[in-house]
């Protein structure tokens, strides 16, 4: 059964740090790239960073480059995804997601590109 769960969520000060973890089970997790949404409440889905099938190659989104940094082992199967200098607005329930077809390589941050989507995990930045 095909599954991806994050983890690693939580409540972190204003210019705090926290690690987000997507573990794969399932699936054949190296032939697919991944990536990291979040969704605040009232608004919709943005992707945040995708990572190619390898880790070769990977995209931010303007909000977040410089401060988050993503990255994966595919023998653990798992995406990270590094959150440093965090703001109150990007608190959110964060998503991880799987792309198989990948119809846009190496990586998207599309949301309607992705086949697969974790529960999510959320994250509050606040003081």
């Amino acid at each position: 059964q095909l599954q991806l769960v994050e983890s690693g969520g939580g409540l972190v000060q204003p210019g705090g740090s926290l690690r987000l973890f997507c573990a794969a089970s399932g699936f054949t997790f190296h032939v697919y790239a991944i990536g990291w949404f979040r969704q605040a409440s009232g608004k919709e889905r943005e992707g945040i960073s995708c990572i190619s099938s390898s880790g070769g190659s990977t995209d931010y989104a303007d909000s977040v480059k410089g401060r988050f940094t993503i990255s994966r082992d595919n023998a653990k199967k798992t995406v990270y995804l590094q959150m440093d200098s965090l703001k109150p607005e990007e608190t959110a329930v964060y998503f991880c997601a799987a792309d198989f077809h990948q119809l846009h390589p190496p990586c998207t941050r599309k949301t309607d590109y992705y086949d697969y989507w974790g529960q999510g995990t959320q994250v509050t930045v606040s003081s």
